[in-house]
């Protein structure tokens, strides 16, 4: 790789880390080619970016984010995580690192400009999603006016029961 494209390079994971919310580093060992092929399908589905990059490049394109505070993370063979929504990268990684911890780990992640560890992030794992929280707001909106709506009902639909009790009533007394 030439001086051009490493600058290239850099700009762009620059630039990619300047946008993400999370950053998460893992370190990987041994993954086999379908396994690999497998992740980076899960995280393209999730809308979460998996790179494999050069240490020194990485190192240089944190500079300036907030990727730069777990900079000293990219050791060895490391993959990079990027995401808009920190739960779902968090998630995804968590729920590919079970069974695996010989050849997939955690390192840290950066979440919004904190620096956490792997314990952190399998606890960002379990909070619900973005998704699952706009479900459960418009849940949380929707429940007034539908127990509303039953509580107007409820006196209309009594008093049909009664007439209803008290047509039989008349019908058996005939």
């Amino acid at each position: 790789m030439d001086r051009t494209q490493k600058e290239q390079m850099i700009s762009e994971l620059h630039s990619k880390m300047s946008a993400a919310t999370i950053a998460i580093i893992a370190e990987y060992k041994g993954l086999d080619v379908a396994t690999a092929t497998d992740i980076r399908k899960t995280c393209r589905d999730n809308q979460v970016e998996y790179k494999v990059v050069k240490n020194t490049l990485a190192k240089r394109a944190a500079q300036g984010t907030s990727v730069e505070k777990i900079a000293e993370s990219f050791k060895g063979p490391v993959v990079l995580i990027l995401g808009q929504d920190p739960v779902t990268p968090a998630k995804v990684m968590t729920d590919f690192a079970k069974g695996k911890e010989d050849k997939f780990q955690l390192k840290v992640a950066v979440v919004e400009g904190q620096a956490i560890d792997a314990k952190g992030i399998e606890n960002l794992a379990k909070m619900p999603g973005l998704h699952e929280l706009r479900g459960m707001i418009a849940g949380m909106l929707n429940a007034p006016a539908s127990k509303l709506a039953r509580l107007i009902g409820t006196p209309g639909s009594q008093l049909a029961r009664a007439v209803d009790a008290r047509r039989e009533q008349l019908e058996k007394a005939s």
